[in-house]
């Protein structure tokens, strides 16, 4: 395996902060179950407290973990067409696994599963989901390349895993802890009920 990927891993898995690429846009993240390193990462993007961030998943069976439930609708027509891909899906999730700040004190938890092989790959290999804001200071412009990337955020992280963000376009996100689903943010991926 690459050499920064493993350092990435590391990082991680030391409670590090670490900033990726996705398909989307670049990240910036830790471990969903490091409380310290949550409240830092907030810190550091400057993100007020009640926003939640979202939170990048390996696979459905990793989701399902963190969910209350995946409901069989929201599987066969969000998560089995779009995922992976551009599109994060917010439900209820279970309480005592992960900490509050994570869902801005919320009842519910934004998941994505990128479609980028490298952060995919880190993500597998943590063993548990990662959070996955974009990696600029809160309310800057999003970075979809390295060189969008703000020294000072790059100076704050711990490492930076350098890597091409191919969309170019932020996740959409969809609400599905309503009747009828909401969508949130229209991003990379176009979604109409029908």
């Amino acid at each position: 395996m690459d050499e920064k990927i493993l350092k990435a891993i590391e990082v991680f898995n030391d409670g590090g902060i670490v900033i990726f690429p996705t398909d989307t846009a670049y990240g910036i993240g830790c471990r969903i179950d490091r409380g310290i390193s949550v409240e830092r990462l907030f810190e550091i993007r400057r993100r007020p407290h009640d926003k939640a961030v979202p939170v990048l998943v390996s696979g459905v069976e990793m989701a399902r973990k963190y969910l209350i439930d995946v409901p069989a609708d929201v599987e066969e027509k969000l998560i089995n067409k779009f995922w992976p891909g551009a599109l994060t899906i917010v439900l209820p999730y279970l309480k005592d696994k992960a900490p509050a700040l994570v869902c801005g004190y919320g009842q519910n938890l934004g998941v994505r599963m990128p479609a980028n092989e490298t952060i995919l790959n880190v993500i597998e290999k943590v063993g548990v989901p990662i959070l996955g804001p974009s990696a600029n200071f809160a309310g800057d412009k999003t970075p979809y390349t390295y060189k969008d990337l703000d020294p000072e955020l790059i100076r704050l992280a711990d490492f930076v895993l350098e890597g091409d963000c191919e969309l170019k376009k932020q996740s959409t996100v969809i609400d599905c802890s309503m009747s009828p689903w909401q969508i949130l943010r229209q991003g990379g991926v176009v979604w109409k009920e029908k």
